[in-house]
């Protein structure tokens, strides 16, 4: 497991776009679990929506690329790189992310060659799939 100090020493990431709080489980390359607390005092619910809170769902496409990014890059060949996104595809949102929910992030790697990878990510609450994507990357 890894906490937010050791995330940060992987991505080059920060308050208030670290949108992961813990990678509870992680094949290095090949995939990986972290979890996002969702807190009322996230920056983004002033505005989205102040009268019904709901996390931006591109914002949970993020949390999924940061999930994959910590996969790929605490390969020692990568260390010290970033990923960036260079595509998304199949993205599904299924169901509001609010205040309070706890969302899992799961992400496997379904190819990678060389600098460029496919990542699937599926992002739960209670068990529920709240989201899906395919999250094309490019390590820099």
């Amino acid at each position: 497991m890894l906490d937010i100090k050791e995330i940060m020493n992987i991505i080059p990431h920060r308050s208030p776009f670290l949108l992961i709080d813990r990678i509870e489980e992680m094949e290095v390359g090949k995939r990986a679990v972290g979890k996002k607390c969702v807190s009322y005092n996230e920056p983004f619910f002033a505005g989205h929506f102040p009268t019904e809170p709901v996390m931006p769902g591109v914002l949970i496409i993020e949390a999924m690329a940061q999930v994959g990014a910590v996969c790929c890059l605490s390969d020692e060949k990568y260390k010290g790189k970033i990923a960036f996104f260079g595509g998304i595809n199949k993205a599904k949102f299924r169901q509001k992310v609010v205040p309070g929910d706890v969302l899992n992030i799961e992400v496997e790697m379904i190819k990678v060659k060389g600098p460029v990878g496919i990542g699937k990510g599926t992002a739960t609450v209670d068990g529920k799939v709240v989201a899906s994507a395919e999250i094309t990357f490019m390590i820099g």
